[in-house]
């Protein structure tokens, strides 16, 4: 059986290949010797080989012209040849390659991947922290005609077997030794490896079949180009050529299948209205640090920037540990994408410097803020010019040039939202899926209300499945930008895409009457009390942390259960070297507790009901959020504060720092069995705390005097009117 790029170079001769190369991108080519090009193309498809019906529209961006990722590139090279494409730090050394020497360092690894036994259609896993060589990896994979596969460096060797089991990866790059003995450990396991690259120093000890990058980028320097010219001209736009894997929080990982198509038009519908600038007029400028295995980073790094000739910057490794600000002190990028808890990192950090200035710089910053908040609400609600601009504040973050900052992946606080505004700093949301090769809808300055995550990019739309009476109902999408299906998942994929071929997010969300969007809840994160009432967490998790912003993390718990209780983390260090949550509270977190009258400056003096001005100070934000409940079921009886944070090492975040829910269930599932063991008992100064597990919960004395002051309020006002 020969497979797609053996079959074409025995039928394509060397003359051929210049004629054959400019085929049309929507003819018939014999790249898929198990679907005949007569076969019936439809919206999805579950087969590696297998091809889709693009959703093209008849006017606008929708009708674009399909294009491969190769003519996307080829293009750039054209436009931005000489043009900067990656930039990044060996040592005091800064190191760049130009947009044509980034595209032949590709067409190298893509001849080296060929030589080492790559196959269509089989994947080729990538382990490692972004640089110039998992790009070129990526790309490389796709032009040689396999599936470029991201693996989270955080993943174990036995979650690693199974992506690559799963895609069928005949070659695996490895950042470094540590990553590589994750592979070493499971090759026996890993029928279709071939071969495996490490691409950060020379490998430690001499293997078969294990090259360093410099031995891997050799092997393809020689080789002819016909027969990787063959493969790239027999590829269509409506064929994969990466898979995204889930997280697979709720069992094993979904091989999301993403087309050319998918990837090179949402590129270029998502560059346009966001408005970026081609290289020609004013190159762009992105740092790379989120998780390459993730849609988010591999959309805005790799391939919205090519669609403009822009610039990626690499972070150091350890950014997210700390080195992050640095990396954009030098960049300067002029758009900057944050999951949540890089904003919230941001945030906490400026609040402990500011915790620790003199009490009049306090009080002039604290009114700084809320004048550049008020202006920049009004500019929001009116759209009108902003003359307050906090030049030092932007400097300091490296974030001076930047006119696009963006948050996703994980919903962000409006506490956070308002920091930034605060600063004339305004976080543009983004909302989208892996299976929707990244972004649906973007705010932007003429679409942008806090809490908003904007309007659809040109060419998509949106559907509200289901509304209730205040328009909430599942978020369905509808574009180009719509995945193949999950590799080999064809259930699954029937449960994403309904007859219509529309995507279902499995988001709540609603529009206001400007047509922008709102996500308001999850439908499988959604508690269903035992008296049937529907609870969406993330509102009541983000107000309590408003209410006490001493609190970390905040996980809503009631699923099934009589009453909702919570449990909580403290603000603290986090360890550069690990990334592990530490003992020491953050200086803000101290200050918090010094008002309060407490000398806690350890999370350990806190947890378990240890320092009872912290607990009430909690418990009265607590009382807070309950008095705002829209009914007496979303009211926190109970709560508890952990020993630790969450964090990505400790398993309860995932790579892009977004709650894993069910992980966090099962990991603190005796602490929250004993919140169900006894009914809630009042909460006095002499009995703060119910036996054994400290909780605190809301005293039913307190409850029915609010109660009785609602029916009385209601009363005197019915008597004024």
């Amino acid at each position: 059986h020969l497979c797609g790029s053996e079959f074409l170079s025995l039928l394509v001769t060397e003359d051929d290949m210049v004629s054959f190369s400019h085929l049309s991108v929507i003819a018939q080519h014999p790249d898929s010797l198990s679907v005949p090009p007569s076969a019936e193309v439809h919206l999805w498809t579950t087969r590696r080989d297998g091809e889709v019906k693009l959703r093209m529209g008849d006017s606008g961006l929708a009708a674009e012209t399909p294009v491969t990722v190769n003519q996307i590139f080829t293009s750039a090279v054209e436009r931005f040849g000489d043009y900067s494409a990656l930039s990044w730090k060996e040592g005091e050394l800064q190191k760049t390659l130009s947009y044509r020497e980034y595209y032949q360092a590709c067409r190298t690894a893509a001849k080296s991947f060929l030589k080492l036994g790559l196959q269509r259609y089989h994947g080729v896993g990538i382990l490692g922290f972004n640089s110039a060589e998992w790009f070129i990896s990526d790309i490389g994979t796709i032009l040689a005609g396999g599936f470029a596969v991201g693996i989270y460096t955080t993943n174990s060797p036995e979650a690693c077997q199974y992506v690559a089991e799963n895609s069928k990866a005949n070659i695996i790059v490895v950042e470094n030794h540590k990553q590589l003995q994750k592979i070493l450990q499971i090759e026996d396991k890993l029928p279709h490896l071939k071969a495996i690259v490490q691409y950060k120093d020379s490998p430690k000890e001499k293997r078969p079949n294990l090259y360093s990058w410099q031995e891997f980028m050799e092997l393809g320097r020689d080789e002819p180009d016909a027969p990787l010219d063959a493969i790239i001209a027999s590829q269509k736009p409506n064929q994969c050529c990466t898979l995204i894997y889930t997280s697979g929080t709720t069992g094993q990982p979904k091989g999301v299948m993403l087309s050319h198509d998918n990837i090179t038009w949402t590129a270029l519908s998502t560059g346009k209205h966001v408005q970026l600038t081609e290289a020609t007029q004013s190159q762009e400028v992105v740092v790379s640090y989120l998780p390459l295995s993730h849609i988010a980073a591999q959309m805005v790094d790799i391939w919205i920037v090519m669609r403009v000739g822009g610039l990626t910057y690499f972070a150091d490794p350890d950014a997210l540990k700390g080195s992050l600000v640095n990396t954009l002190k030098e960049a300067r990028p002029t758009a900057f994408m944050g999951v949540p808890r890089v904003w919230e990192k941001m945030q906490e950090r400026m609040k402990s410097v500011g915790a620790k200035s003199s009490t009049v710089r306090r009080k002039v910053a604290a009114w700084a803020k809320d004048v550049g908040l008020q202006s920049n609400l009004t500019r929001m609600n009116h759209h009108c010019e902003c003359p307050l601009v906090f030049k030092k504040v932007r400097k300091a973050l490296g974030l001076d040039r930047c006119t696009k900052c963006y948050t996703g992946a994980a919903p962000i606080t409006k506490d956070t939202l308002e920091f930034f505004l605060s600063l004339n700093i305004p976080l543009y949301e983004l909302y989208g899926m892996s299976e929707s090769a990244g972004p649906h809808t973007i705010s932007h300055p003429e679409a942008f209300k806090l809490t908003s995550c904007g309007k659809e990019i040109p060419g998509c739309k949106t559907k509200v499945h289901n509304p209730d009476e205040e328009g909430n109902g599942e978020i369905c999408f509808w574009g180009r930008h719509i995945f193949m299906g999950y590799l080999n998942m064809p259930d699954k994929t029937e449960e994403a895409l309904d007859e219509e071929g529309w995507l279902h997010s499995g988001d709540l969300g609603k529009h206001d009457e400007k047509g922008l969007l709102y996500i308001t809840g999850r439908i499988k994160e959604l508690i269903i009390t035992a008296g049937g009432e529907n609870v969406p967490p993330v509102p009541i998790e983000d107000a309590v942390k408003d209410a006490v912003p001493l609190i970390s993390n905040a996980i809503l718990i009631g699923d099934n259960k009589k009453f909702l209780s919570m449990l909580l983390t403290i603000k603290c260090d986090i360890n550069a070297e690990t990334g592990n949550p530490e003992d020491e509270l953050l200086p803000e977190a101290v200050e918090f507790c010094r008002k309060l009258g407490s000398n806690a400056t350890r999370v350990s003096e806190i947890a378990g009901g240890r320092d009872r001005a912290v607990h009430t100070a909690i418990q009265e934000g607590i009382n807070r959020v309950n008095e705002k409940a829209t009914s007496n079921a979303q009211r926190i009886q109970k709560w508890l504060v952990l020993e630790r944070d969450f964090s990505i090492a400790g398993g309860e975040l995932g790579p892009t720092m977004k709650l894993k829910r069910t992980v966090v269930l099962k990991m603190y599932k005796e602490h929250i069995d004993n919140f169900y063991s006894e009914p809630p008992t009042p909460s006095t100064p002499e009995n703060p705390t119910v036996p054994r597990v400290h909780m605190f919960h809301l005293s039913l004395a307190s409850l029915g005097m609010f109660l009785l002051s609602k029916l009385l309020t209601e009363v005197f006002a019915l008597q004024s009117s």
